[in-house]
């Protein structure tokens, strides 16, 4: 059994989160400033120390600190002494893999259109049911003609496809309109302003590569998410990505000794705001089907009240740091938190989330039949990794020096949809203008046939016209005396007679 997780105490009492309950989920919540990006850090170096490997979105790039060895001074040293853990305190540095969509700050993540899927994508696109019908119509129209989605040119160019030829798709798969495909195509065109062709092609991240370990810790990958909070869409797209990947391709595992991998999910929020009721659904789904593949998914947020119901019920390990209430909306917020706890008689919880001071929280893990434990008051104990972002150049040593160094750095566009039906295009313009060539040197030759019959019937020349024209008189000429001769047979009595009077 892998040893428990430390993650906050008190004079009298240590709290801890249990490794084989820890595929049951858990929420760190926290006002702006309260702490949460440490308590994040505690837990995360801890579950690579017991061989875990780790994901973690970083919003602020404060986590990168987790590859290097803390210190024992400063508010560290005070905290630590003050819960009596100076002594036996662990400074160490943390096996870490660095990632980022924009290829910048760590190893370019991609995906491809294929492994998205037209589900998924119609999810984060929020399309209605006959677009995602459309959606799905084209990937099937894809796949039967061997064209193969692996960037985000390639489904334009389908879509492109699918809509030249909509009426003899449509006899053959299904009706396909032109507002569906433009709603597609549009929502696309808002991925790609945020980022998406840079997320969405080859070489593809293997998953295997997040889990990892080294050195007998679990692999700590950092995602940058810095320039993907102002893109909502492409962050909750590769986060649900992410999810729906593991949960596709891990057996079932059911609840381990430790998980085989845990997801630490900041600024959860941006996950669900204005996320359409199917897309809340898919979320909820995944989150309580992937426990059983042993993977353990953390939202970290501001409120408990950012996070649906159906999702906050999947998540049994919480940590509540202080919340501030001045508003009417703030106040209903700290109920909210107050009530997802399990009641403790002795303590108000309400009024505690307000009093909280930074690293104090309120927190419950799950005891070792999974039942919540008894809310109660802590301060979290303090990582021992460095607190705060390395440098440039530790930064670069990192990438430098990764397990994936070199696998993902540079770009594959391999021939795919958007090249095979440039092509095909291409063979097209040139097979109709060979056929207006072919078209236009039969007109032509029909032309000279014409004039040439004309001509003919006219005199081929002056010299041809003079000849024929005298061949025409020669001919008028004998042929009237040959008339004259006959008629002067007929009546040539009377003719010879007249002519003999006058003379």
């Amino acid at each position: 059994m892998a040893e428990p997780i430390l993650v906050a105490k008190r004079e009298d009492k240590e709290f801890h989160l249990l490794p084989h309950m820890a595929n049951r989920h858990g929420v760190i919540t926290g006002a702006t400033g309260t702490g949460k990006t440490v308590t994040l850090q505690k837990i995360a170096e801890d579950f690579s120390r017991i061989g875990v490997p780790v994901f973690v979105a970083d919003i602020k790039g404060d986590l990168t600190g987790i590859s290097k060895a803390g210190e024992l001074s400063g508010k560290i040293g005070e905290r630590l002494t003050m819960l009596g853990l100076a002594e036996a305190a662990r400074f160490e540095d943390n096996p870490v893999t660095l990632w980022d969509v924009f290829g910048e700050m760590g190893h370019p993540l991609r995906a491809t259109i294929s492994e998205m899927g037209p589900l998924l994508l119609s999810r984060i696109l929020q399309l209605n049911d006959t677009q995602e019908g459309v959606l799905n119509l084209t990937f099937k129209i894809a796949d039967d003609n061997g064209l193969l989605l692996l960037d985000l040119k390639d489904l334009q160019s389908m879509l492109k496809y699918v809509a030249e030829n909509a009426r003899e798709i449509t006899r053959e798969y299904g009706t396909v309109t032109a507002a569906s495909v433009g709603a597609i195509q549009r929502g696309l065109l808002q991925l790609e302003q945020q980022g998406a062709d840079q997320f969405m092609g080859e070489p593809a991240v293997r998953l295997e590569d997040f889990m990892q370990t080294l050195g007998g810790k679990g692999v700590i990958n950092i995602l940058a998410a810095h320039k993907l909070i102002p893109s909502p869409k492409l962050y909750s797209t590769l986060l649900l990505w992410l999810l729906s990947e593991l949960f596709e391709i891990l057996p079932e595992a059911g609840d381990l000794d430790k998980p085989k991998l845990v997801f630490f999910f900041d600024e959860a929020h941006l996950l669900f705001t204005d996320a359409p009721r199917a897309l809340v659904d898919k979320i909820e789904q995944v989150v309580r089907l992937i426990r059983s593949k042993g993977v353990g998914v953390y939202f970290v947020t501001q409120s408990p009240a950012d996070i649906p119901d159906k999702v906050l019920a999947q998540l049994g390990n919480r940590v509540q740091h202080a919340l501030r209430a001045y508003t009417p909306k703030e106040q209903a917020a700290v109920r909210v938190a107050a009530t997802s706890f399990r009641e403790n008689p002795e303590l108000d919880t309400v009024k505690t989330i307000s009093e909280l001071g930074v690293g104090e929280v309120l927190i419950s893990c799950l005891d070792p039949k999974g039942v919540p434990g008894v809310v109660d008051r802590a301060y979290v104990v303090p990582p021992g990794s460095r607190i705060g972002p390395i440098t440039f150049e530790e930064r670069k040593q990192l990438i430098d020096t990764s397990l994936v160094a070199g696998q993902y750095d540079e770009m594959i566009d391999r021939e795919s949809a958007f090249e095979m039906l440039e092509q095909r295009a291409i063979e097209k313009m040139e097979e109709e203008a060979a056929a207006k060539e072919e078209a236009a040197a039969a007109k032509e030759a029909a032309k000279a046939e014409r004039a040439a019959r004309t001509t003919a019937r006219r005199g081929d020349s002056p010299v041809d016209a003079f000849i024929k024209s005298a061949s025409r008189s020669a001919g008028t000429a004998i042929g009237g005396r040959i008339i004259r001769g006959v008629l002067g047979g007929i009546f040539g009595g009377s003719t010879s007679k007249k002519k003999s009077s006058w003379f």
